[in-house]
């Protein structure tokens, strides 16, 4: 068995997203109740007890909801970078000193076979990073949560295998939306989430001929609607003449209430 993984949930209500290689099992984030990602693990065959570890994105309660009842039932070690655990630390209660890991952004960590990479992003919490994860020539690249995609965010999700991309929000819905607007302009900001028209634009310079999938995450349910964000996505594309057959069609669906089926990055 290669690199897989399984989108567990993704959106405002919560994230979690289990990465697996040949030797080990993780879970980046947990922002649902303990009981919630017990069930949606059991949904996919994996339980508590088969992850070797937690990694934390950043300190916003729908990353780390149910991170520290959840770590501590399943004595899991957690790797955040020493501001984001400052951050969270009243927020995920009592963790053992020896659970506790300092993983440094931009830090890369061999974790069995599979290494994983933090890299820093641009939103309003701490010290934010996304995930890249590869064995064997693999590679599989988690970025959410971004004000928008830097350059130094875009050295590292390149050339990917597989992406799970924010496509957060419809802008218009946004603006003629029910938020106030010093919401909305933290969502629209460098610090906020990618539209959907962002995220089509990052694409074009994101996918090569690598890439094999792309997963549109972090909906908003309130300012987005996924059919809406996959044809926004897909227009940019085809505008910049990037074009695919509908059985090679690369965009994917998360779920903010239901995992996604267990996807092998190598497969075509």
């Amino acid at each position: 068995m290669g690199l897989r993984f399984t989108v567990l949930a993704s959106g405002s209500t919560g994230n979690a997203t289990i990465v697996q290689s040949s030797e080990k099992t993780v879970l980046v984030d947990a922002g649902l109740s303990m009981k919630k990602l017990d069930e949606l693990m059991r949904e996919r065959g994996v339980a508590g007890h088969d992850l070797d570890a937690l990694f934390v994105t950043h300190e916003h309660s729908d990353h780390i909801k149910g991170l520290g009842a959840f770590a501590r039932k399943y004595e899991l070690p957690i790797y955040a970078n020493e501001a984001t655990w400052g951050a969270m630390e009243r927020h995920v209660g009592t963790i053992a000193a020896e659970k506790r890991v300092i993983m440094e952004t931009g830090e890369a960590l061999d974790f069995g076979s599979m290494r994983v990479q933090s890299y820093p992003i641009s939103h309003d919490a701490a010290e934010p990073v996304g995930y890249c994860f590869q064995e064997n020539g693999e590679k599989l690249s988690l970025a959410t949560d971004l004000g928008y995609v830097s350059e130094k965010v875009r050295s590292q999700i390149v050339d990917s295998d597989v992406l799970v991309l924010e496509s957060n929000h419809d802008t218009e819905m946004l603006r003629m939306g029910r938020y106030p607007w010093n919401i909305k302009r933290r969502i629209l900001s460098d610090v906020g989430h990618l539209s959907n028209v962002a995220a089509g634009e990052a694409l074009i310079e994101l996918m090569t001929d690598r890439t094999k999938r792309v997963y549109l995450a972090h909906l908003s349910l309130d300012h987005n609607q996924m059919d809406l964000a996959m044809l926004t996505v897909n227009s940019i594309l085809e505008n910049h003449g990037i074009f695919y057959k509908q059985d090679e069609f690369p965009l994917r669906k998360t779920y903010h209430d239901k995992p996604t089926p267990w996807d092998e990055v190598r497969q075509k």
